[in-house]
């Protein structure tokens, strides 16, 4: 007699009664279970040990160096906040980098919005063959960070380079540009915002989103192109414009290849952006815990600066729901 009929027997139940669900003899669907939980940790498991290893140690083991006296090669020696206290009181190279970078960011940050926010706009008027303007000026941003575009703008600005070679043709005067302190960091400026393809299609992106009844309506009413970008066109955009102001900051005070490349920090220093001396710390003068510390004072400013602006935002981001 099998188990169903011996209940049966001893409870009294009819024999047609389905008894696996009373008394819980419904097979068990747990394993089948627990073997999908398997198979998707085991998929999850590459990214996990990635992030761990690849991010989340260098980052922690980062931070300790910072606290230590450590070479390449050497065992590293815990001095506490000694290169914190070098830093901001002995190195002078240090503030010098931090003026060259905030010099660079807040000239070249905007530069790059205003071009890229004009020719999104120009774009938007556009609707034949809209695809492959987009294609020609999103070129730059995509090859705008390699070291060949640098080497190529080094030589452009070069003394016997193409723009030199343009003013001698119109009888100007020509003119050292990376060799002039004062004209040299304008060079990395404006390659700078040369690259301005990414930021050009996230405007366009918010200028398509914008309804063009808005615009029929204040037409209607009388207002003028003018005023309809002031009144409509950059209060839309508000939402975008801070996108592209955070993220753009932050790729600003990062910058590292134009002044490697294009002019290696000189002339006397006045294109020495921060990363550029962090990476001199570090591979050059093999200072790796000093390096380190520089690292972590550029994240701390670029958390402050970026919780500025994200505060500041409440009074000139205007969103739809609000």
């Amino acid at each position: 007699m099998d188990d169903q009929a011996r209940l049966q027997e001893n409870t009294g139940l009819p024999p047609n009664r389905n008894l696996k669900g009373r008394f819980g003899l419904r097979k068990n669907k747990r394993p089948r279970k627990d073997l999908q939980n398997g198979v998707g940790y085991i998929f999850l498991s590459p990214f996990v040990i990635g992030t761990i290893l690849l991010t989340m140690f260098p980052i922690l083991y980062s931070l300790y160096l910072s606290f230590t006296n450590y070479s390449m090669g050497g065992t590293p020696e815990w001095i506490g906040f000694g290169n914190y206290v070098h830093m901001f009181n002995n190195d002078a190279m240090f503030w010098q980098s931090m003026e060259v970078t905030f010099f660079y960011a807040g000239t070249a940050v905007p530069l790059r919005l205003i071009f890229a926010l004009f020719v999104a706009i120009i774009l938007n008027k556009v609707i034949e063959m809209v695809g492959v303007y987009r294609t020609l000026l999103y070129l730059p941003s995509v090859v705008g960070g390699s070291v060949g575009v640098a080497i190529m703008w080094r030589q452009l600005f070069g003394n016997e380079g193409a723009v030199n070679g343009v003013l001698s043709m119109l009888g100007l005067p020509t003119h050292s540009w990376l060799g002039d302190p004062n004209t040299a960091i304008w060079t990395l400026v404006i390659l700078y915002g040369w690259q301005f393809g990414s930021s050009m299609l996230i405007f366009l992106a918010g200028l398509r989103n914008i309804p063009t009844s808005f615009y029929e309506a204040s037409a209607v009413d009388g207002a003028r192109p003018i005023q309809q970008f002031f009144k409509i066109t950059l209060p839309m955009l508000t939402p975008v414009i801070l996108f592209n102001v955070i993220m753009q900051t932050i790729q600003g005070f990062m910058a590292f290849t134009p002044a490697y490349v294009v002019t290696a920090g000189d002339p006397i220093n006045s294109t020495l952006l921060y990363i550029l001396y962090m990476y001199r710390q570090a591979f050059e003068y093999f200072n790796m815990g000093y390096a380190a510390a520089l690292a972590w004072v550029m994240l701390i400013i670029i958390a402050i600066l970026t919780a500025i602006i994200f505060k500041s935002s409440q009074y000139w981001v205007h969103y739809e729901d609000k």
